[in-house]
């Protein structure tokens, strides 16, 4: 079954109820996970091909792989499997993996090797897979008091990344995230970190510091309890530069239960509302990859419930080969997000890490998708930036092909930067048209350097080339 059915909606109405002020259509769901130990028992699964089934272990040997019940049953298309974006979203497909990386790890699985020869040649593959883009371990963790804070990261100086120990998993992994080291349990690929006090005072200390991300994995994999002990020693700090607390997650799309009907489910949204009475702002980083994502009640719901919290709902995602990588699809997704009183907020480009290959769309193509949905949608949803590159040096924006003296170039600038004096500067590099990254572009007009090459500061350590 695909979505929601006909007979499904009229199920919500039948156990429609008022929670508090809330009237929500919430028939309860129990939480099941498939992953490689267990996904072979759904029945979808078993009316694959034997062969596509041997691909998916392969992949999922070396590339995180979980879904759920919700996925499986309410988003997926299975009569258009394997060509149905939600199913390329969530699991694991033959080309994610390069060729010689497939047939090495096929062959330790058919040669029926032990589970120590398996683990070692899954983390020889993945360390060839750029594990953390971004200088994310080299150039961003921050020191506090002489210890190094492994669990957070220091990019932007208004913007504090925090990674809670407990929510470095989520309810479901996208085949293309590009934190999956997170999730296979490859010793010093890990960001977590538990000392909620010690976040409160490093933040108290650097005034520069307005907003708090917390992020993974997913926070609200986390017990409303367990995110309430990081939150609360924020604000019971009161720090005055602390402006808004984001939480980055995927709860939305994979589980919107966590806001209708698990068991502490009324308990975050009062957590929610704490926060803005608090004087904090609360924004909601919600990460959609496709319209279908947004087309059940569950999540309608679930969306409406939160928004009426006060929080505000900021939606992203990046473009992505075999799931979003049509104008059609984005202008879609923006129009129903703000019909659902969401805001659109980021169009990315696929990092330069894990499946890259497969999902990466190149730059041009990029730009052409995001313009040719940005001009079918009305002003409120043209509130989003994009294509976007996060790299080490900070977000880049593809702002266009153009041609100046009869040469083609892609218009550039920075969205945010290592050093604010970066921010909406434009510049300008040679035009390549299979460039999916930065590092693939050179300086136009025969400059041997990019603007931001060209200067290192040496008393700061983190402006670094990329």
């Amino acid at each position: 079954m695909n979505l929601t059915t006909t007979s499904e909606n009229r199920l919500f109405s039948i156990f429609r109820f008022s929670v508090g002020n809330n009237t929500s259509a919430i028939p309860k769901e129990t939480y099941k996970a498939y992953t490689l130990k267990n996904f072979e028992q759904l029945p979808q699964i078993q009316a694959l091909p034997e062969e596509q089934k041997f691909e998916m272990k392969v992949v999922a040997h070396v590339l995180p792989f979980k879904t759920n019940n919700y996925v499986v049953d309410k988003l997926i298309n299975w009569d258009n499997v394997p060509n149905d974006p939600i199913f390329t979203l969530t699991f694991p497909q033959r080309h994610m993996l390069k060729p010689h990386h497939f047939d090495k790890m096929a062959a330790v699985l058919k040669n029926g090797s032990d589970k120590e020869a398996i683990r070692e040649t899954a983390e020889k593959i993945r360390l060839k897979l750029n594990p953390h883009p971004a200088g994310q371990v080299e150039h961003n963790i921050p020191y506090f008091n002489g210890k190094k804070l492994t669990g957070m990261q220091h990019k932007y100086k208004e913007t504090v990344l925090f990674f809670p120990s407990q929510g470095q998993t989520c309810h479901a992994y996208c085949s293309f995230c590009f934190r999956w080291p997170q999730f296979v349990g490859t010793t010093g690929l890990k960001f977590a970190m538990r000392e909620a006090d010690l976040l409160a005072q490093y933040v108290a200390k650097h005034q520069e510091v307005s907003d708090i991300l917390f992020t993974g994995g997913d926070p609200l994999v986390m017990k409303t309890k367990t995110l309430a002990s990081y939150i609360n020693p924020l604000l019971k700090a009161n720090i005055p530069n602390l402006r808004t607390i984001r939480i980055g997650t995927k709860a939305l799309g994979f589980w919107p239960y966590r806001f209708l009907t698990d068991p502490d489910a009324e308990d975050l949204l009062a957590l929610f509302r704490k926060v803005i009475k608090n004087g904090v702002q609360l924004a909601f980083m919600a990460h959609f990859n496709h319209p279908n994502e947004l087309k059940t009640e569950a999540v309608r719901e679930a969306i409406s419930r939160i928004r009426e919290t006060g929080v505000q709902i900021r939606t992203q995602s990046p473009v992505l080969a075999h799931i979003n990588d049509k104008p059609e699809i984005w202008e879609e997704m923006w129009k129903e997000q703000v019909n659902l009183g969401c805001i659109p907020y980021y169009m990315f480009v696929a990092r330069d890490t894990g499946a890259q290959h497969y999902f990466g769309v190149p730059l041009e193509k990029a730009w052409n998708i995001f313009r040719r949905a940005y001009r079918k949608v009305t002003g409120l949803a043209r509130t989003v930036r994009g294509p976007s590159m996060s790299t080490a040096l900070g977000k880049v924006q593809v702002l266009g092909v153009s041609e100046v003296h009869g040469e083609k170039l892609f218009v550039m600038r920075f969205l945010q930067g290592r050093k604010p004096a970066w921010v909406q500067r434009p510049f300008f590099a040679e035009f390549n048209k299979k460039a999916t990254w930065l590092h693939e572009l050179k300086p136009a007009f025969g400059e041997e350097k990019f603007f931001f090459e060209k200067v290192q500061d040496e008393d700061d350590p983190n402006i670094v080339v990329f």
